[in-house]
């Protein structure tokens, strides 16, 4: 995924950084600095100084695209949708369970996961679905905290790159002043903020870096125990005692539920029986409610993948 937004956001991002260094060098010169622009300081630097620059460049576009990336994933609305959330409390609190587990199923996100895990051990009691229900809600919070960790990365690292560019060009400086002496302290002086702006650079980096960690954190946490609530309160209400025994998820077809035969000739079904079983013309989409033929997938209402 990180790859892909590299590949989107790198042709807009790179030119402009290019220009920036370029044109701070034109801004110098027109200060009546005799220096030359920071780009052409960079390539004349070495292979060693091209490096560090692109590696620098490379860090500013990850950052951004976490940052983008993190902002649009870690909403309440995405960790769980409140479309979803109205599907499923119906399902649950009719006994389509079996229903609510394929509904999950199809719907890959915080919410779901969590769910899918508490719906799979509903035949073993309470204690089970919570603490399937915790287990699985740690494993899918550590998978979202993980990206916004990379922030944390970049804002220790970027300085030190940027000061490893920094020394560097400092005892080219210096060599250089071993070998002319002080006959120019303008020109050493120059040469000095040219170097000096690698440093800056990463502090540049490292700033946003941070402060968008500590932020994302912090919205992350929310956005979790926004989600956690609503599934612990869907299962609140769940008749455990009455469901004891019952197999919720891809082998329910072998836990004693009736034949599709049997309940077309109007057979009672078995609490959480999903409705495909019956084999109707019409259904209706467990998401939002729309009418929909039987097998049909995606959801042409609300786009919703659905699995029968």
């Amino acid at each position: 995924m990180i790859k892909n937004h590299l590949r989107r956001y790198l042709p807009a991002i790179l030119p402009a950084i290019l220009t920036l260094l370029t044109t701070s060098g034109a801004f110098a010169q027109a200060a009546g600095h005799k220096s030359e622009s920071v780009f052409s300081a960079i390539v004349h630097g070495g292979a060693l100084v091209i490096f560090i620059w692109l590696c620098i460049l490379t860090t500013s576009t990850i950052m951004v695209t976490l940052i983008i990336q993190l902002a649009l994933s870690l909403k309440k609305e995405k960790l769980a949708p409140p479309p979803l959330v109205d599907s499923l409390r119906q399902l649950i609190g009719s006994g389509n369970y079996q229903e609510a587990w394929e509904t999950c199923n199809a719907n890959r996100n915080y919410f779901a996961n969590v769910l899918k895990s508490g719906l799979n051990r509903i035949g073993r009691g309470k204690d089970a679905v919570e603490a399937s229900l915790a287990e699985h809600g740690m494993r899918e919070a550590t998978l979202l905290r993980t990206r916004n960790s990379y922030l944390s990365v970049i804002g220790v690292v970027s300085p030190m790159i940027g000061l490893l560019g920094t020394v560097i060009g400092m005892m080219g400086a210096f060599a250089a002043l071993g070998d002319t002496g002080m006959s120019d302290p303008r020109a050493l002086s120059a040469k000095i903020s040219e170097v000096l702006l690698a440093t800056a650079a990463g502090l540049f980096i490292a700033i946003p870096a941070f402060v968008s960690y500590y932020i994302f954190r912090n919205v992350s946490q929310a956005s979790i125990v926004h989600a956690d609530d609503i599934v612990n309160q869907l299962v609140t209400d769940i008749p455990f005692e009455e469901l004891a025994g019952m197999q919720i998820g891809e082998n329910f077809a072998h836990a004693g539920a009736p034949a599709p035969a049997a309940a077309a000739a109007g057979r009672p079904m078995m609490p959480g029986m999903p409705r495909a079983a019956a084999a109707p013309a019409a259904a209706a989409c467990p998401v939002c409610a729309g009418s929909i033929t039987v097998g049909q997938s995606p959801c042409p209402h609300c786009g919703s993948v659905l699995s029968w």
